[in-house]
């Protein structure tokens, strides 16, 4: 046999490089032995996979560091300059429990969403100011009247008890705030009690304030402040309504998701025998109304030629905001009618040339069904693929939260002139009394200056924000493309069983993730690192766009516009050609370049092909996704709405219906999603067998068919067995 081989030209290929180092177009040599998935691998992409596993180390250690100097109870509840938790047990602000801040304009700094603090003193008091007065104003009323120092005090410093001291010292030393304006509690937080008069926003009445050091200020100019602010904590009240709606209905949650897992995996058995249907109904349904649109124009054109009225033309009436106005004449429908007839014409012509490949495309999707039945285990793996993604958004999360809340509060040196050489340096509050710098810089004080530290973990805690969000989107598309390498693995060995389901290996989803992880971790690292720096600049654009809004010119803007248009095209085809070389890597085991060059070259000699197959797909599954997720969504309403109570007696006490109703409705989706996605990568990775078996066999004894009996008959093809029975 080799002899015959080697006369006719053909080369023989080691087991496991089934395919030559082949270029598009040119002519491709097999593996006259393959019958599957090659069994005989080598570890590929090892320099990835040891970048991929230092990095994951390192993100661990970052995650312990981050939980040791974290402390997430500062997003929830409010801290003083000291670090005590306002309304804490066992301290001095124990009856204090409303976080107030001197200086509220200094929050509308950017840092405020970096370090999540605002950079001025912040002291716990029991309640919020309730007048409009200034540190002097306050100064020149108390001499008369004892009652003004003894309101403002509760807003100064603890022990703080000279009203006489100077506002230049009350500056310096930021015992007592400047001015205070009234205000109101908002998640323990004082903000400012704004209102509308006459359509101006006011603050005790009045647009502008004198901030208390000689500077007059407006009203937006404190909102925008306050809004820097009430940003990180506005959504809390919120947030205890929604979780006391979750706890009232999360029975009913759950029994709705179940059903939308039993409506997802009924849709994908039957889809052997309904799809066909579903695709001509939908293509008919469409005819159709291409159809009553033409006769709906012709009728319109019609009836406006035959009024006399109706002489007008499109250049009489030109350019008009009234829309309605061209709909008076009779050129619009004639246009309209000339359009969906070339649509229509389109369309049939399309079904007509296309039609072997519609065909094609339906048995594939078919036989889809048939692998999913044999291979029921591949569709509980959206589930491990569904735990591995929490596991990272949970600690990409915690690791984001405990790196933001890992700040101390930073004291630095403040003196008169600043002209002392311990200027701007660290002090330690409790201690700088008893220091030398006091007696190096007279009148020098120790004052709050920000949340932070001065160690080199504090340092870079913007850097190791970055590290954490790239290491994340890292791990999830890695996550996916397991998933992905795992589904085709599994779906190959289906495919390549001559006689199905006895020649199927035993366990092969199993099987295929050992290979995946065992040899291929590195190629899928690969992969999912290309896809993780797209996700990156696009972010770094979207954050750009958002913050840069205001200052950018209209060339900027549209410069900007066409990156981000061109980053989500290139994460498209990225995602589309990672996918397609998963599929190469679970079937021959080479790493991912070759893999992504063999994928690309047999879906260039197949273009026509895959487009219909794609939207052939895309189209049935979408159908099944709107299905699903709207039946349920319909019931779950009439549920959590009271509609059948005499039927079935849902929550009674929901302060949103529309947030379980959401949830049902999203989560259904989403299931629905998780399912077709095994059935996506199933007939995709299908269809890339079925390509391959059309180019490496001729359906002779040696090297026979491996699809269906339908495909072949489409094909107008037969194994030499076949005919001969």
């Amino acid at each position: 046999m080799a002899r015959k081989r080697e006369s006719a030209g053909i080369k023989e290929e080691p087991p496991e490089c089934p395919l030559d180092e082949d270029n598009f177009g040119k002519p491709r040599t097999f593996d006259p032995d393959f019958k599957g998935p090659v069994t005989k691998r080598y570890c590929t992409d090892v320099l990835c996979c040891l970048i991929f596993i230092l990095l994951i180390i390192g993100y661990i250690f970052l995650g312990l560091a981050a939980w040791v100097n974290g402390d997430p109870r500062r997003l929830a509840f409010p801290t003083d300059s000291q670090g005590h938790f306002c309304g804490q047990k066992g301290t001095p602000n124990e009856n204090k429990t409303i976080l107030f801040y001197f200086n509220l304009l200094k929050c509308s700094n950017p840092s405020v969403m970096i370090n999540l603090q605002c950079p001025t003193t912040q002291v716990c008091v029991s309640q919020c100011p309730e007048k409009f007065i200034t540190y002097t104003e306050m100064q020149i009323k108390s001499k008369k009247n004892k009652t003004y120092w003894e309101y403002y005090k509760q807003f100064c410093k603890r022990h703080f008890d000279k009203p006489g001291t100077s506002l230049s010292q009350i500056m310096l030393t930021e015992d007592c705030p400047t001015v205070i304006f009234p205000s109101r509690p908002f998640l323990q937080r004082c903000f400012p009690d704004f209102s509308t008069r006459n359509g101006t926003l006011t603050i005790g009445n009045k647009t502008t304030f004198h901030d208390g050091s000689g500077k007059k200020r407006n009203v937006i100019e404190l909102r925008t402040a306050a809004n820097g602010v009430s940003k990180l904590i506005k959504a809390k009240s919120l947030g205890m309504k929604v979780f006391e709606d979750y706890s009232t209905s999360w029975f009913w949650i759950l029994l709705a998701l179940i059903i939308a897992m039993v409506l997802s995996w009924i849709f994908l058995i039957l889809l052997r025998f309904t799809v066909g249907l579903l695709f001509w109904i939908f293509i008919l349904g469409v005819l159709g109304v291409l159809g009553y649109g033409i006769w709906y124009c012709y009728s319109e054109y019609i009836r406006l030629q035959r009024d006399t009225t109706s002489d007008l033309s499109i250049y009489d009436i030109g350019i008009h905001s009234d829309v309605s106005i061209y709909f008076q004449l009779k050129q619009t429908w004639f246009t309209f009618m000339i359009a969906l007839s070339i649509i229509e014409i389109l369309v049939i012509l399309m079904l007509i040339f296309l039609r072997n490949r519609i065909r094609i495309a339906i048995a594939l999707l078919k036989e889809g069904s048939k692998a999913i039945g044999h291979i029921p285990s591949t569709l509980f793996y959206p589930i491990l693929t569904f735990i591995f993604l929490s596991i990272c958004i949970s600690y990409w999360a915690m690791t984001a939260v405990f790196l933001a809340t890992s700040g101390t509060p930073v004291y630095k040196v403040v003196t008169p002139g600043g002209k002392c050489v311990h200027d701007n340096k660290t002090c330690d509050p409790e201690v700088f009394n008893t220091s030398e710098i006091p007696k190096a810089c007279p009148g020098s004080m120790c004052n709050f200056a920000f949340y932070g530290g001065t160690s080199l973990y504090h340092q870079y805690i913007p850097t190791f924000q970055i590290y954490n969000l790239f290491v994340f989107l890292w791990l999830m598309n890695f996550v996916i493309a397991l998933g992905q390498c795992t589904l085709a693995g599994a779906f190959a060995a289906y495919y390549w069983a001559l006689q199905k389901p006895d020649d199927i290996p035993p366990f092969p989803l199993f099987t295929a993730f050992g290979r995946a992880i065992r040899y291929h971790t590195g190629s899928l690292a690969f992969g999912s690192l290309i896809l993780a720096l797209v996700h990156m600049f696009r972010i770094v654009l979207e954050y750009l766009d958002r913050h840069l809004k205001d200052g950018q010119s209209s060339l900027a803007k549209f410069l900007q516009f066409c990156l981000k248009c061109c980053f989500w095209c290139l994460d498209k085809l990225i995602k589309f050609l990672n996918r397609n070389a998963y599929i190469m890597i679970a079937i021959y085991g080479r790493n991912f370049c070759k893999s992504a060059r063999d994928a690309f070259n047999i879906l260039m000699r197949n273009a026509i092909k895959i487009a219909v197959m794609d939207r052939v797909t895309d189209f049935v599954l979408f159908l099944g996704k709107i299905l699903i997720a709207g039946s349920i969504g319909v019931l779950a309403f009439l549920v959590f709405t009271q509609k059948i109570s005499m039927i079935i007696e849902g929550p009674t006490t929901l302060n949103y219906y529309w947030v379980p109703l959401l949830t049902v409705i999203i989560g259904s989706y989403l299931i629905a999603h998780g399912f077709f996605s095994v059935y996506a990568m199933c007939v995709d990775t299908l269809f890339i067998c079925f390509l391959e078996d059309l180019e490496r066999n001729d359906g002779s004894t040696e090297r026979p068919y491996y699809m269906n009996k339908t495909l072949l008959k489409i094909l107008n093809k037969q194994n030499v067995q076949t005919k001969e029975r």
